[in-house]
């Protein structure tokens, strides 16, 4: 299945997407039985882009059946400030492609309040995610106090960027709060949530799913030999837990 072994910086490298997709179904719900057995709740973070639809082997047999999905609780680790109903949703694409096909109680998905501006939707967020620690849905981490999520899946885009985070943006070096806002993306719409840095390294477990030769350069820049020393944020990405990298030959292709 994978073309290349795992043992250099846990990055695979599979033949194909649908290579791909299949073993991140396996990782994934590996970690979910793990965490639904030894702490009674499994807190997952999506990003957008091509992710979701590289989660589709979930809703398949044998992972449909035997998945717990009633111990899933699901967050965001970037929004967009639009309509849940918006096609530039995180929520609509993940809902259509993945959790519209899951018995997942209602509830346990945690969308943001897209009534409110992006300042308020950040503080909101921010908001539902202390509620939760102190309940002990989220673990919290020992190291800095942040909430500690089970698993936080994150794509990549083409330029290096992550979540709503942005090469040489002020937010890349925010770390204090647990949610922020953008009001000026470099990639429209520009009104975004995003968690930050310290949120998403304090994740047990981070998969970096990358897919396509359009984001070779940013994974040569990260994976290769010849790293480069302009720090992109997917660079920043250096959890306290365990990080996994998913690639396709294409994003790959320049190592």
């Amino acid at each position: 299945m994978a073309e290349a072994s795992s043992t250099e910086k846990n990055k695979q490298v599979f033949e194909s997407e649908e290579d791909l997709a299949v073993d991140l179904a396996g990782y994934v719900a590996h970690l979910s039985d793990q965490f639904a057995k030894t702490r009674g709740a499994f807190t997952l973070v999506l990003s957008g882009g091509s992710l979701v639809k590289s989660l589709r082997k979930l809703v398949e047999p044998p992972y449909i059946d035997l998945v717990d999905w009633s111990k899933w609780h699901v967050f965001w680790a970037d929004e967009r400030i639009v309509p849940k109903d918006h096609p530039d949703s995180n929520y609509f694409l993940a809902y259509n492609g993945f959790l519209s096909k899951i018995p997942i109680p209602v509830g346990n998905v945690y969308a943001i309040n897209d009534a409110l501006s992006a300042e308020g939707a950040a503080d909101d967020y921010e908001t539902c995610l202390k509620h939760l620690v102190k309940n002990r849905t989220i673990e919290v981490s020992e190291v800095n106090g942040f909430p500690k999520f089970d698993l936080m899946l994150l794509g990549m885009g083409p330029d290096g960027h992550v979540a709503s985070l942005f090469h040489g943006h002020p937010l890349v070096k925010e770390n204090k709060k647990w949610v922020t806002f953008i009001k000026d993306s470099p990639k429209p719409p520009p009104e975004r949530i995003t968690l930050t840095f310290p949120v998403i390294n304090a994740s047990a477990h981070i998969a970096l799913v990358v897919v396509g030769a359009g984001k070779a350069d940013a994974v040569r820049s990260t994976l290769g030999s010849d790293q480069d020393t302009d720090l992109l944020p997917v660079h920043m990405v250096s959890p306290d837990g365990k990080l996994n990298w998913f690639l396709d030959k294409g994003a790959a292709s320049k190592l």
